[in-house]
């Protein structure tokens, strides 16, 4: 038996009892994140500040391992927002309110002008997203 499955509430606010029962450790497999997540949404829901060494150690491994297992590719702006045209059955005239005219649309669509601070303002407003999914990692460094 591992130790999440052994544990209880008490035993997962206090990091030196989660290590004393062999965890926690590095993540290995789904299985394993399964159960890591289960006992930080434990943690997550009891009262007591002595738990959040424990819900940091926890996120941070859960982290690892989803970074490791399932990479999120980095993106354009622009394929960014190809890919909501196309999931969202948009066209590019869907899109001359945020961006002024149908003209702006295909030059940024195209690659030859870049968002602005207001097209990005106006992206994030319609489509409930963040504004560094529209910004260029070259802009982000």
């Amino acid at each position: 038996m591992v130790w999440f499955e052994e544990v209880s509430t008490a035993t997962l606010a206090n990091p030196a009892k989660m290590i004393a029962k062999g965890a926690p450790h590095v993540i290995h497999n789904d299985v394993e994140l399964h159960a890591y997540a289960e006992a930080l949404f434990k943690l997550t829901g009891l009262e007591c500040p002595s738990s959040e060494e424990a819900i940091e150690l926890l996120t941070l491994l859960i982290e690892r391992y989803e970074e490791q297992r399932y990479p999120v590719p980095a993106s354009d702006p622009v394929s960014v927002v190809r890919f909501l045209l196309e999931h969202g059955n948009l066209t590019q005239r869907s899109l001359i309110p945020e961006f002024g005219s149908e003209s702006a649309v295909s030059m940024f669509l195209s690659g030859q002008r870049n968002l602005n601070l207001e097209q990005v303002q106006e992206l994030c407003a319609r489509f409930k997203l963040r504004a560094d999914v529209f910004l260029s990692p070259k802009t982000t460094r």
